[in-house]
């Protein structure tokens, strides 16, 4: 009989476990599942240099960006640009949230101001600079190459958050309303 109940609870797991894995979600340590879905850049692939005009060095305006189809209880979204390979640990170059949930694209050069007309008024934050809006890749010379993730999340409400707010606070803000995340990667180095 006991045996009988192990093979119904191995059953059970497998099929959950085959649900979310045909649903594209997946379980973050301490989080709700959230739906993976994809986000592209015209302007770099995946994984490959981002062009010196998206950099500190070139015009630093924020490169194109495109995503797939969120959840359908999306709000909002918040986007997070960060490079983990700085000298002084991870740097944050972009934060931008509630940017409508109808939106599908954020075209170049989003305007560096706390509200964004543009994006229904999405908010910014300080960068670790600290000023508002995107600030491109800059690593220092010869440190290497840097990775530069963007990370789009798909929010079940926006976030109550005042504009200029730093990384550290949109974090904390993000947590509970993430149902989606998708994410994109550029190198650069000088």
């Amino acid at each position: 009989m006991a045996a009988g109940r192990w093979l119904a609870l191995g059953a059970m797991a497998a099929t959950a476990l085959a649900l979310a894995a045909c649903q594209g979600t997946t379980a973050p340590a301490g989080e709700e599942k959230v739906m993976n879905f994809t986000l592209t850049s015209a302007a770099f692939k995946n994984d490959e240099r981002i062009p010196k005009k998206y950099s500190g060095e070139g015009d630093d305006v924020s490169p194109p960006l495109e995503w797939s189809e969120p959840p359908v209880a999306t709000k909002a979204f918040a986007l997070v640009c960060d490079d983990p390979d700085a000298p002084r640990g991870t740097w944050n170059h972009w934060t931008l949230w509630n940017i409508p949930a109808d939106r599908r694209k954020l075209a170049e050069n989003v305007a560096k101001t706390e509200a964004v007309a543009d994006l229904g008024g999405a908010r910014q934050g300080n960068n670790s600079w600290p000023v508002i809006g995107y600030k491109g890749p800059m690593p220092p010379p010869g440190h290497g190459t840097h990775h530069y993730h963007f990370y789009l999340y798909a929010l079940a409400a926006p976030l109550d958050l005042k504009a200029g707010a730093d990384r550290k606070a949109v974090e904390a803000a993000l947590k509970g309303r993430v149902i989606g995340q998708a994410t994109i990667m550029g190198t650069y180095s000088r």
